[in-house]
């Protein structure tokens, strides 16, 4: 085998290497930013449950915060990410891990839009609102309810004590980043007669716009326009 020949079949297994790792990180974190570093806006996509410390099962769609997390901040340092899309449709999950994304979302100097697709349940409202402008689309929903927690509870006053200051953070944020009052939002939470076996409201499009929890209802088609606006701004 000649140096030419030797040199062609290692750069044609070098690519193959490059695309296997490519088809790999789209499988796992579920985001085609790592195919194109360059491109201006960038899309990132909450699908599912979100997964904090607690391995959720196989068979369970779920987002995972340490892939979310670093590639925030790839993208806050990257000079040629211009904007963000974040695409929701998930149905909540892990607080902690579901705030401290909505926090570095919120933190970004870069231009962020949101949109909510199917729903935006739970800790997904936060998630939500923590851009700099949001979406919903007409049939999507978000469910509104306070905090509960599965599994072994220790039945004492410090518990209620630690689930009401979990509530008031959750209510801190998403009042901080959207045009909703605090009493309406409360007042969503504590409803009894929306939700089969359950505390909270659920919001169709439209509502959660009227109620300032969202700041418009619209498409992709409209998501990308808007930010596309913002960063040239």
């Amino acid at each position: 085998m000649n140096a030419n020949m030797f040199n062609s079949e290692k750069k044609n297994e070098n690519k193959n290497s490059e695309a296997q790792d490519k088809i790999e990180s789209i499988k796992e974190l579920g985001n085609t930013a790592v195919t194109t570093p360059n491109r201006g806006i960038q899309v990132l996509s909450i699908i599912g449950q979100i997964e904090g410390h607690v391995v959720l099962p196989p068979q369970t769609k779920a987002t995972r915060y340490e892939h979310i997390i670093p590639q925030l901040i790839d993208m806050e340092q990257n000079d040629n990410v211009k904007g963000i899309l974040i695409v929701l449709n998930t149905v909540g999950g892990d607080v902690e891990a579901g705030l401290a994304i909505a926090e570095m979302i919120s933190s970004m100097s870069k231009p962020t839009v949101s949109i909510v697709t199917g729903g935006g349940h739970s800790i997904g409202v936060p998630l939500a609102t923590s851009a700099d402008f949001s979406f919903i689309t007409p049939s999507a929903t978000m469910i509104v309810h306070p905090v509960r927690m599965n599994g072994f509870i220790i039945g004492v006053a410090q518990t209620f004590e630690y689930f009401k200051k979990m509530q008031e953070r959750i209510n801190e944020f998403i009042v901080r980043t959207s045009n909703i009052k605090e009493e309406e939002l409360e007042k969503f939470m504590l409803e009894t007669n929306e939700l089969l076996n359950d505390v909270g409201t659920i919001l169709i499009g439209k509502q959660a716009v009227d109620c300032g929890l969202i700041d418009e209802v619209g498409g992709i088609s409209e998501a990308l326009n808007k930010l596309k606006e913002l960063t040239e701004n």
